[in-house]
């Protein structure tokens, strides 16, 4: 029962926090300009945002880490890199009109180094959208207070080891485990709290950094609206949009 609860209110979360990221590039790309996708895979959010707004494959780069899925997307005609995003973003200074991140930057080892460069690589006034979860949430404290590992935390290393301290399973069932392999991709290694991120984006220069919350646990759905916009610094998904 309980489980079920939260996963809806998990699924509600996600679903709220894409479709607002969604919405700012678009809003970008409405603007005109070239986008960057970092962490693009083969191009699953191309796929979205070309079916809501007039983006052009000309206008659209990415970066990806699995060299087979950035493959995978230059065959289809997509402009995808495979590169390390912990090493920097390989494109040239002032060169994108809107640079988004989402599910992305937990997932590094050099997120402060990341954010710096897409400061560096967005044209004057260009926008930076990014989705992420939030360490510093009510639900988080609870987890610790039971003996239990932050849900939105850094995972460890062992399939077994974080089903077992998981009180409820959030994760899409459709994802392949690979925590354990030499390249995971789905394990969150550095997590940031609102206040943190929001003030080292203003540490880097951005100007206009507003940010949302999504998913206030454990309260019930028809309240997460006016409690999301009452206290965003403990949602559990965060979406940052900062202009540069």
């Amino acid at each position: 029962m309980l489980n079920s609860y939260f996963k809806g209110l998990y699924q509600k979360t996600m679903q709220d926090a894409y479709a607002k990221a969604r919405q700012e590039i678009i809003a970008s790309i409405l603007e005109g300009g070239t986008i960057l996708d970092c962490g693009a895979n083969s191009g699953r959010m191309y796929d979205l945002l070309s079916k809501e707004s007039p983006l052009d494959r000309q206008n659209y780069f990415g970066v990806e880490w699995n060299q087979e899925a950035a493959l995978v997307g230059r065959n289809r005609g997509l402009q995808i890199t495979s590169a390390n995003l912990n090493n920097g973003i390989p494109y040239d200074d002032n060169t994108f009109s809107c640079v988004f991140g989402l599910s992305l930057l937990e997932h590094l080892l050099n997120g402060c180094r990341f954010l710096s460069d897409c400061h560096r690589v967005l044209a004057d006034d260009g926008k930076l959208v990014l989705l992420t979860p939030n360490i510093s949430t009510y639900f988080t404290a609870a987890l610790i207070l039971m003996g239990k590992m932050p849900s939105s935390g850094p995972h460890p290393d062992s399939e077994a080891l974080l089903r077992k301290e998981e009180l409820f399973e959030f994760r899409d069932n459709k994802i392949k485990p690979d925590i354990e392999s030499d390249t995971p991709v789905h394990r969150h290694l550095v997590v940031f709290s609102y206040r943190v991120l929001r003030d080292y984006l203003q540490m880097l220069g951005f100007k206009r950094v507003q940010g949302y919350g999504f998913g206030l646990y454990p309260f019930p759905g028809f309240l997460q609206p006016m409690l999301q916009r009452v206290d965003p610094y403990h949602c559990h998904q965060m979406v940052f949009v900062a202009r540069k």
